[in-house]
């Protein structure tokens, strides 16, 4: 049998392509004769350009180690009768109920068929194909392993689709997070993967997204928004200045064609909407051979892309202008204190850090960054003549002053939004004490909302350190000194702790936001 198997003298054709790795082929057989002559026929065996690996393994143990240290096998040459004669048999049952591996292609081979008739086999286990060895010559081998090869790469490109899928669903569901965009063209990449039918790694080295906005006004001017590999530090540039030589003229050719340009091993995709004159997206690691289908699904691909990657630009845009929006209702409000907006800004990036420092998680540090410039929102209520009295208030006008912290928070209560939400709280309790003194409600310690014991230490410290109507500005020793004299007084001591230990910080940021 074994010289049947070996010598064959039917043909076998010829592929030419390039190496580019290997699949891995576990050959499971207690005859060592069966794994040399399957090795021997299989030698020169190539698929899309890469060889095979062989692993071999005598025993179902064996076998299931092997599937274990191997999840990215792509075949197994499976024999029934080992150790026990239905050892092959529970070796596709491990493979997929509980090393839970679906894309593997399981090829049993028998040299006892009524072992393990066929079609019970088939209806009973989940193996891909059934053969004879006294069936399996050379080239019926090489057909029976380049099919399933086929097979396998096929179900690893709908995987790579489903994952691509699930990172766009992911970039979409969370879009205000940081790496939200980073997501977003990872998935952009897997899916584009899924469409060339290639699972090499390197389609994933090197992508770059660049776009240019209307208001730019020059349309042959791009801007790279995001970038991976070799274009990660390269976000915010002119397009021209990150790429060079034939990269470039690629580029400025998809640009002046309005075209997908294809190169040796990347591409650059034109995409053209209302939202941005030109949009460009770049990958390398391309396969040097795509079919016209291919390239019609890749341009089919980047014109509905453009469409993800707009509404992630226009969330942005909304999200952004609503912080903005924020940021200048607070200086609306500085203003009439004939002081600069600046001071929001300061209070703003003050209470973030501190947040960070006293262990809140990033996305509360990021709201309350964004809700800090409210904290005096009520003074919209305030007479004029008391916020620019620069003598002291006397009782009945004091009482009215006071009064803004409510204000503030009647303004700002019940928002579905997060941060108006924490502007509200922070309007409520940043006058507050930690010893109980403080208004409107006079709470004490830990019944002082967090948000309103940051910002009243951020905008005691950042007022300290600026001029005012009735005060000049402090030197930063005097300013500690008094800070310290609060310390569970009227600030929390922990925060107090946190800003002196780290007041290098937040001296940089007042020197970052300096008043015009």
């Amino acid at each position: 049998m074994a010289e049947d198997f070996l010598f064959s003298n039917e043909p076998e054709e010829e592929i030419e392509t390039i190496d580019q790795g290997t699949w891995k082929l576990i050959i499971v057989d207690d005859e060592s004769e069966v794994h040399a002559v399957t090795k021997l026929a299989l030698s020169d065996f190539k698929f899309q350009g890469k060889g095979l690996e062989f692993l071999s393994a005598y025993s179902g143990k064996e076998a299931q180690e092997l599937i274990v240290q191997h999840p990215d096998v792509a075949i197994v040459l499976l024999d029934v009768v080992m150790e026990t004669d239905d050892a092959g048999l529970k070796v596709a049952q491990f493979i997929r109920e509980e090393a839970k591996n679906n894309h593997v292609r399981i090829i049993l081979r028998t040299g006892q068929p009524g072992q393990a008739p066929e079609r019970q086999v088939i209806v009973n286990y989940d193996i891909n194909d059934y053969k004879s060895k006294t069936e399996l010559t050379a080239q019926k081998l090489f057909t029976v392993v380049m099919s399933s090869l086929r097979s396998y790469r096929d179900i690893l490109s709908i995987e790579q689709s489903r994952q691509g899928l699930e990172k766009i669903i992911i970039a979409s569901r969370d879009i205000f997070s940081a790496h939200s965009m980073e997501n977003f063209i990872y998935g952009v990449i897997q899916q584009l993967t899924s469409i060339i039918g290639t699972v090499d790694e390197a389609m994933y080295a090197t992508t770059l997204v660049a776009s240019n906005p209307i208001e730019n006004g020059n349309e042959n001017k791009l801007i790279v928004f995001s970038g991976q590999g070799e274009f990660e530090e390269s976000e915010g540039k002119l397009l021209e200045e990150v790429l060079t030589g034939d990269q470039l003229n690629a580029c400025k050719q998809s640009l002046r064609e309005k075209s997908i340009v294809y190169k040796d091993n990347y591409l650059f995709a034109y995409c053209s909407s209302e939202c941005n004159h030109n949009s460009m997206l770049y990958v390398s690691g391309v396969p040097k051979t795509l079919t016209p289908s291919h390239k019609h699904l890749i341009e089919i691909f980047a014109q509905n892309v453009q469409v993800a990657y707009e509404n992630i630009q226009l969330q942005s845009e909304v999200e952004d202008t609503q912080r903005e929006i924020v940021y200048r209702l607070g200086e609306a409000v500085e203003q009439r204190s004939s002081e600069t907006g600046n001071h929001v800004k300061r209070v703003a990036h003050i209470s973030c850090k501190l947040a960070s420092l006293y262990g809140l998680s990033d996305v509360e540090s990021e709201i309350l960054k964004h809700a800090a410039p409210l904290h005096d929102v009520g003074k919209i209520g305030i007479p004029d003549t008391i916020i620019h009295k620069p003598e002291g208030l006397n009782s009945d006008e004091w009482d009215l002053m006071k009064s803004h912290s409510e204000k503030g928070h009647q303004i700002l209560k019940n928002s579905r939004r997060s941060i108006i939400n924490a502007g509200a709280i922070i309007a409520r309790d940043h006058h507050e004490k930690w010893d109980g003194t403080g208004y409107p409600r006079g709470i004490e310690g830990e019944k002082i909302h967090i948000y309103g014991r940051i910002v009243a230490l951020a905008d005691v410290y950042d007022s300290l350190r600026h001029n005012r109507c009735y005060k000049e500005a402090w030197d930063l020793d005097k300013t500690l000194n008094e800070i310290q004299k609060q310390k569970g007084l009227h600030f929390e001591p922990k925060l107090v702790d946190l800003l002196t230990s780290n007041i290098q910080f937040f001296e940089k940021i007042l020197v970052t936001n300096q008043d015009s």
